[in-house]
């Protein structure tokens, strides 16, 4: 029991030990920030973020000894504040934004919130959909229908990425069926619309893989996510370029389809 007892104490030290000295290497880089908030240059701004890579690349080397959801977490809180910097990225750019899932999702795997984030980051901002792809595909050998609940709307980012980013309606179809295949194994009311609205998407793309429709309602699932501004002023661009108007209305987004495809 003594010994037992001791082995915990030690990693939890252990642990603590690494996550205080990766904050104490973060801690000048945060202080020269916050004074050159307002005046930060591009050259400042790439500073920090090769020091955030040093850090990231520290966690990716060091066993996390049971504390996964932790580091994750923590990696996450850093991935949202680097995103929601808009002056900074507006200088530098989005490409970093992978950098942070594959710490993240390598730590957590079953972290489901974070897919979200990787494919609205990576794939429609960092224009690197291959790459968000590729960390989903890397996740979902660690996720099952009901581990974590609801791990169905992987397949779905997973699906939204091909067809809008990529041009690949075969493997989108087939991330819509898995998804809706997912889906169908729970019986709540939210499970039973995603399996039932991912179904009938891999049979339209199945059957019309050019099709706009399939696009824009592929958008409207980006636009009906719990999503930043930015990204729903995106998703109503990329609707209406396609033929489709969004009209805001107290009860939410109104869609006018064209009357074409």
């Amino acid at each position: 029991m003594l010994a037992s007892y001791r082995h915990t104490i030690t990693k939890s030290l252990t642990v603590c030990l690494c996550m205080l000295g990766v904050g104490l290497m973060q801690y000048p880089q945060l202080q020269k920030l916050l004074t050159t908030q307002e005046t930060a240059s591009v050259e400042t701004i790439e500073a920090e973020l090769k020091s955030e890579s040093i850090q990231l690349n520290f966690l990716k080397q060091t066993p996390n000894f049971g504390y996964g959801n932790l580091i994750a977490n923590w990696v996450y809180i850093n991935f949202l504040e680097y995103f929601g910097d808009d002056e900074a990225r507006e200088k530098t750019g989005y490409s970093f934004s992978p950098e942070y899932f594959e710490v993240i999702l390598a730590q957590d795997p079953k972290f489901l919130a974070a897919y979200l984030g990787l494919s609205t980051s990576t794939s429609m901002y960092a224009g690197l959909p291959e790459r968000s792809i590729e960390l989903m595909e890397k996740g979902l050998k660690y996720l099952a229908p009901k581990v974590p609940e609801k791990s169905y709307y992987v397949w779905r980012y997973k699906g939204i990425d091909e067809l809008l980013f990529l041009g690949d309606s075969q493997n989108a179809a087939n991330s819509f069926r898995k998804s809706a295949d997912w889906a169908s194994q729970l019986t709540d009311e939210e499970s039973k619309f995603i399996a039932n609205i991912s179904r009938r998407t891999a049979k339209f793309l199945s059957r019309n893989p050019d099709s706009k429709l399939a696009r824009i309602n592929t958008w409207i699932m980006v636009l009906n996510n719990d999503v930043d501004e930015k990204t729903r002023k995106r998703a109503i661009k990329e609707i209406e370029a396609l033929g489709g108007k969004v009209i805001a209305t107290p009860q939410g987004n109104k869609i006018i389809m064209p009357s074409k495809d």
